[in-house]
This record gives C-alpha cells, structure tokens and sequence, in this order.
C-alpha cells in the first residue's frame, strides 16, 4: 500500500496593503455599566409640573362633565404626565399629542365600524392605533387607550372627537403656559 504524501501547506506571500475601508463596528458597553434612575428633579421644577397637570387635568374633568364623557381622562391624565414632565421628549410634542390622540381615535372608530363594540375590538384598537402613529411619525403610547376607549365605549363621532381635540389643545397650551413659567422651551417642534 503506498501512501501519497500529503500537500503542503502554502502560505501565501504578504501582499501590498489595500485599501479597503475599515467598517465600524459598535462595541457594546461593559456589563457592568447600567444606566441609573434619572437625576432628582428641583423642587420648583415638581411644584410647577404638579400644578400644571392638576389645572389642566382639573379643566379636563369640568370639560368631561358637562359633555358626558368623563373616559377620557385617563389617557389625557397620561398626556399631561408626559408635557409636564418630560416636555423635551417626542412623546410630548403638540404633533404627538395632538396628532398621535386623533390617530388613534379614528382607529378606534374605524375598528368599531367594521368589528362593533367589544374588548376583541378594543385590543384590536389599540394595536392599530399604535401602527398608525408610527407611519404618521406622531407616537404618544398614551393614545393607544384612547382609541381602547373607542372601542369600547362606541361614543358619537363628532362629540368624542371634538372634545378630544379641544382636550389636546388644552394640553398643549398648559404646557406652553407651564414652559413659559419656568422660562424652559417647549415645544421642541410642533409639526
């Protein structure tokens, strides 16, 4: 039996450097750095969102009231937390606030056009809305329970949405007023 030697190994000769570009790469933080709470906010800076959420949220009620639709308060109470609080954030400007609560309202109406009232409708909503307020570039996760309420509640459709609007304005203009106040810019950008 005869055995054929095996091949050498051939190491290629060291070529001319090229030039080929240098793809970045990210390098990942090490896992023992984490990112903290956020910094203690100034007293003046919690009195004055506090204030400002309460009288918006105290107009909201008086609004609610006397056109028989008090279940906007809760998402609308989730917007103000966002104006008043983090008014630099893109949650909390008048296009997400304004645009995003709208949105997701006519995807509530449209869900209960086609399924009717029920939580199945509902959950169905909710995700819609959240889809329609990404491809109009407009999040605002609160809205997403105002269009749950929609559909839901099958409230009238001009009744429901003008208040909505007029309740978004309101928002949008406590905030204005509340920025003013403490001398800081909001908003960011309006449309």
């Amino acid at each position: 039996m005869t055995t054929t030697p095996a091949p050498e190994a051939t190491v290629p000769a060291p070529s001319a450097p090229t030039t080929a570009t240098a793809v970045p790469t990210s390098v990942p933080a090490p896992a023992s750095v984490r990112p903290g709470p956020p910094p203690r906010p100034r007293p003046l800076a919690v009195l004055a969102a506090t204030g400002a959420s309460t009288a918006a949220l105290l107009l909201l009620v008086a609004l609610g009231t006397v056109l028989h639709h008090p279940l906007l308060i809760p998402p609308l109470a989730a917007s103000m937390a966002l104006v008043a609080a983090s008014p630099d954030l893109p949650l909390s400007q008048p296009r997400s606030v304004i645009g995003g609560q709208l949105l997701s309202a006519l995807a509530g109406f449209a869900v209960l056009a086609v399924a009717g009232p029920g939580l199945w409708s509902a959950a169905v909503a909710g995700g819609l809305a959240l889809g329609v307020m990404m491809l109009a570039r407009a999040p605002h996760s609160p809205a997403a329970a105002t269009a749950v309420i929609v559909a839901l509640e099958a409230p009238p459709f001009w009744t429901f949405t003008g208040l909505l609007l007029a309740s978004c304005l309101l928002l949008v203009a406590v905030g204005l007023l509340a920025a003013r106040a403490r001398r800081r810019r909001y908003p960011a950008y309006w449309f």
